[in-house]
């Protein structure tokens, strides 16, 4: 029999990181596997800080992969090319060496959004939105800023400023680079001029030297070196073919790749991310414009994302909060809370607890349980008006996205996260008004749909996704999104309450 031929996807997150092996002639996935087996460890050394060690993500991506070839059963030369997704907006600085210089700030910390707040002001709000389609905000461009402020020891030794992706693509190729759409996500792109984002990096002080030579997405990133090779189980010269952040990976991998399409995520953080070939922005920056991947100057696409950065974190916290063992199973934790009415019996939860929140002008206003009552409240209302709120949170950024005019009929999922549970599945559908479809698919397998692209296997992205399984159609019922209504607009007075 002839050998199988593998794509290998890898997918860097601030929770876990997971392998997939995706079968070429099949299309299917072929084994997959995570590490570690709890959560990552967030740090936080100081109110509102987020960090992670990235020799942590190195060392649980060699364990997934590691573990899935073994599942497989594969052998290293089956692999033929491997793509990389991660979380976005990270920081990690290197210097000459290729040594860290200090963990990296990841996409939740909220050091830095007065940095951004007045850059916004002081370079001009207009400018800022048809230059780079977004306020600097908190993204990287700004914790860079932080840094240069705070930290000017480890700025003096800085070589190169990278994204989590890039950085994992350095340990496996050696080769420094990042691409166009990780740019845009950093707010170092300028969309007007078709450059780095010269104006803001004067503005923060960053000098050009500091910013990778960017590609696109679908490109040889480099070649597995010897060593790395060994440790990933792998063959030396395995071609690194695509990468890209874990939210327009999201949308590649539920094949959301045209103007009008969208796709929705709700795993830590919860995103809605729309396709659209205009160069889009809200004016009060709430949610973002970035590259997508499958971007090109004459045939345009940008991702227009919408983020709420307390989703499936509250989840957790609760599970491992409420819980003597602190291992209580999610699907006991639905069937208990699909128990309890809707509205929870009058128990509001507001689950803005990760760090500032963009919808909210960057603002943390910290997560809020309203009317708990201690005599009729038990800890399955804590879980239902936990879905309940997320899912409201989801529907407020909806709002502003529509103001946008891009109204989201039709929302594509991975079966995955918070999307495993049927209660969250109906309130999503009866919260938004959209259709759900979901599907067998998750940002590693994508990633490896990606590398198989960018290496040449796969001609079209037709031929990437012809192994793509759609699972269900959810639609909204009339009446329930009737009750949902009324449970929103309750919600978004307690809401305004502390947005005051």
């Amino acid at each position: 029999m002839p050998k199988p031929s593998l794509v290998l996807g890898c997918d860097i997150g601030s929770s876990s990181v997971k392998a997939s092996l995706l079968d070429i002639d099949t299309g299917k996935s072929a084994a997959a596997a995570f590490s570690p087996e709890s959560e990552i460890k967030i740090q936080s050394p100081n109110k509102g800080w987020a960090e992670q060690n990235p020799a942590f993500w190195w060392q649980h991506l060699v364990h997934a992969v590691k573990s899935a070839m073994k599942k497989a059963g594969a052998k290293a030369d089956e692999v033929k090319a491997i793509g990389i997704t991660y979380q976005m907006h990270g920081l990690v600085l290197i210097d000459e060496h290729q040594t860290v210089l200090r963990p990296s700030i990841i996409w939740c910390d909220s050091r830095a959004p007065s940095i951004g707040e007045a850059a916004f002001r002081e370079i001009g709000e207009e400018y800022c939105l048809e230059h780079y389609l977004n306020s600097p905000g908190n993204f990287t461009a700004s914790k860079m800023k932080w840094v240069i402020d705070n930290e000017p020891e480890v700025f003096e030794k800085a070589h190169k400023i990278m994204l989590p992706g890039d950085y994992i693509s350095l340990k496996m190729t050696g080769n420094i680079s990042t691409t166009h759409t990780g740019l845009s996500e950093g707010i170092l792109w300028d969309y007007a001029e078709k450059r780095t984002a010269h104006v803001l990096m004067q503005h923060y002080g960053i000098p050009d030297r500091l910013l990778p030579e960017a590609h696109p997405s679908f490109h040889e990133h480099g070649t597995l070196l010897a060593d790395t090779a060994d440790e990933l189980g792998l063959k030396k010269g395995t071609p690194i073919t695509y990468k890209a952040g874990d939210q327009p990976n999201n949308a590649f991998s539920l094949n959301v790749l045209n103007p009008g399409e969208t796709a929705a995520t709700a795993g830590t953080s919860g995103v809605i991310y729309a396709v659209t070939d205009k160069r889009a922005y809200d004016e009060k920056s709430r949610v973002n414009t970035f590259i997508h991947v499958n971007n090109r100057e004459e045939l345009p696409r940008n991702g227009v994302l919408l983020c709420v950065n307390g989703t499936g974190i509250l989840n957790s916290w609760l599970r491992h909060n409420l819980s003597d063992t602190g291992t209580l199973d999610y699907n006991e934790m639905n069937r208990l809370a699909m128990e309890i009415p809707h509205g929870s019996d009058g128990l509001t939860i507001l689950p803005f607890g990760n760090g500032a929140e963009r919808i909210l002008n960057n603002r943390d206003i910290g997560s809020h349980f309203l009317n708990l009552d201690f005599n009729r409240h038990n800890r399955a209302h804590l879980f239902r008006a936990a879905q309940e709120g997320i899912s409201f949170a989801l529907r407020y950024g909806f709002e502003i996205m529509n103001e946008m005019g891009l109204k989201a009929e039709r929302v594509k999922a991975g079966r995955a996260n918070m999307f495993r549970s049927p209660l969250f599945r109906e309130l999503f559908v009866n919260s938004t008004g959209s259709v759900l479809e979901l599907y067998r698919t998750d940002g590693s397998e994508g990633a490896a749909r990606g590398a198989g692209i960018g290496a040449g296997i796969f001609s079209n992205a037709s031929d990437a996704f012809h192994g793509l399984e759609k699972l269900e159609v959810i639609e909204p019922d009339p009446e329930q999104m009737k009750i949902y209504e009324e449970l929103y607009q309750n919600w978004l007075s307690n809401l305004n309450h502390f947005r005051k």
